[in-house]
Parts: structure tokens; sequence; C-alpha cells
């Protein structure tokens, strides 16, 4: 179900949204979270679309903030919210409302989605493009308990990386790091099995990679070895080589979904390690909603006194 308001406030949205869930008899309870999405109209529709597959593992609600801007000199000034809201099938398993901020609204935004998150639940905040640079000072990123950005959407990847090493704050995780989930788990197992200490590691990416960069640190970190970064043809990252007295261990995923890995003195053997959908990476990052302090680690470069120097 699908109801459109215009010109309106965020106490006519709640109450639109109670008006849909009694249309369709369902009640406002389940949803564990408030998911808010920083956007703009041209990438709106795929982020709603991710949004919606991951509350089917997440049910929530999701405000879409979408700033308008009109080329009308007259229109500027005027503030005005227009609304959107989707329950039932339109919404997967919780509910969507988008909202198109025009004029002095758009600055301030964080006043209309407050009246609207869940209560005592907690909240989400993901810029799928065009995150501040200081997600956790931002009006909207400041209502959440993570706050999710994607390194991979902006135009120099490894500066907007530095700045958000500069600003990181407890909450704050970017979707280049939770796409080496799988690398990172299978390069700990590998080391369980080589049960060797490491004495090089060479990253091998597609250049300027912000998730290669990423797992170099956090290597460099964890295992107090100077990690090689070597640019390759890509896509992504390709191999990880991790040198030991007994033979090097390597994973190494030149494309497709499938990467082989080799240990000393052990046969290669295939492994899946396939490039994830955004839906999949935004429901591994609502599976927590604590501080990220292996992101933290990657991006600094090293490891705190308090978490063991160990992958």
């Amino acid at each position: 179900m699908k109801i459109d308001l215009t010109d309106t406030t965020a106490s006519k949205v709640n109450k639109a949204l109670v008006q849909g869930r009694r249309a369709i008899g369902t009640p406002a309870v389940g949803m564990v979270l408030t998911m808010v999405i920083v956007t703009d109209e041209e990438n709106a529709y795929d982020s709603i679309r991710a949004a919606e597959e991951a509350s089917h593992e997440h049910p929530s609600r999701t405000l879409v903030v979408i700033k308008r801007h009109t080329r009308n000199p007259r229109e500027r000034t005027r503030s005005r919210l227009d609304a959107e809201v989707r329950v039932g099938s339109e919404a997967g398993t919780g509910e969507t409302v988008v909202l198109r901020t025009y004029g002095e609204v758009s600055e301030h935004a964080d006043s209309v989605v407050l009246p609207l998150l869940l209560p005592d639940a907690p909240v989400v905040v993901w810029w799928p493009t065009d995150a501040p640079e200081n997600p956790a000072k931002d009006p909207l990123g400041a209502l959440g308990q993570r706050r999710i950005t994607d390194l991979y959407t902006v135009r120099n990847p490894m500066e907007v990386l530095e700045a958000h090493r500069r600003t990181y704050a407890p909450g704050d995780t970017d979707l280049a790091w939770t796409r080496l989930t799988l690398w990172r788990s299978m390069l700990a197992a590998a080391l369980d099995q080589a049960r060797a200490p490491v004495t090089s590691a060479t990253v091998e990416a597609e250049a300027d990679n912000p998730a290669a960069e990423l797992l170099a640190r956090w290597l460099e970190a964890r295992l107090r070895v100077t990690v090689d970064r070597v640019a390759t043809e890509g896509p992504v990252v390709t191999a990880v080589r991790l040198g030991t007295a007994d033979g090097e261990v390597v994973i190494d995923r030149p494309e497709g979904p499938l990467a082989t890995l080799t240990l000393p003195g052990q046969p290669a053997r295939r492994l899946a390690l396939k490039v994830r959908t955004t839906s999949e990476l935004i429901a591994e990052e609502l599976r927590r909603l604590d501080a990220d302090e292996m992101y933290a680690v990657a991006l600094r470069g090293e490891a705190t006194e308090e978490i063991p120097a160990h992958v």
C-alpha cells in the first residue's frame, strides 16, 4: 500500500503510517531498528531495494531522505516536505517512508526524521553516495548508533579514506570494509592451518582500491609485518600472499566467484569467494550494532592495546 503526501509534516506522515498499518491489518510490532538512507534521486531506487531485501533478515522502518533542489529562484527558499509512505508488500517486511525535502527544510532534515524514528530502537544511517567528511558530526549521522558509508562510490577513494581515518568515531563503518569479510575469514582459517609466523605479506588488487588498502593496513596491524601493495588489472582484490618459514600461504582470485587456497605442503583447493550484493553487505552490517573495532584498526593501520594482535 502506498500513501502520497504533498507539502506535509512529520506528524501527518506518522498518521499515514498508522492509517496504512490499519488498512492492511498489520500492527507496528516486530521491527528491530530504523534505517535512515540519505541519498539522491538517481540512487534512491537501488538503495531502497537493497534496504528492503535486507529487511527480510532485519525488519525495520526505512526512512529515505532525498534533498531536492529546484531551479526556480522563487522556490529555492520555500520549505516543503513531500512524502511517500509504503507499507505491506510495497515495503518488504517493514515500512518505508520516502521523504523529499525542498528549501530550508533540507538543511534541517534531522528535525523531520527525528519524530519518525521507532521508539527505543537503534538507528542506522547509511549514505550510499556523497557521505559527509565527518559522519558522526553530521546532523543526521548524530542520530545513529551505526553510520555506514561506501568508499566505492566516491571520486577519490584514497583521499576520502584518509579523511575517514582522521574523523573516525565509534559506530562508523564502510562497505569497502564489509566487502572484505570473506577474505578476512579465509585468511584467518588459513593461518590457523599453517601455524607458522608470517614474515612477509603482499596484497594484489586494482590500483586505488579502498578495500585493498584497508586489507593491507589490517594485515600490517595484526601480523606486525610490512605489507607490499601490488597493482593488478583487478577486479578488486585479486590475491593475498603471506610468507612463512615453511612457504607461502596464498589466496588467489583473479576473476569470478572462486578462489584458490595454497598452503605449504598441501594440495591447492578451491574456495567460494564471490562478490556480494549491496543488500548482503547491508544485512551483515545490521547484524551487529556495536562499534566495529576491527574497522578502526584497519583505518589507522595499528592495533590498540585492548585488542590482541592476531588475525
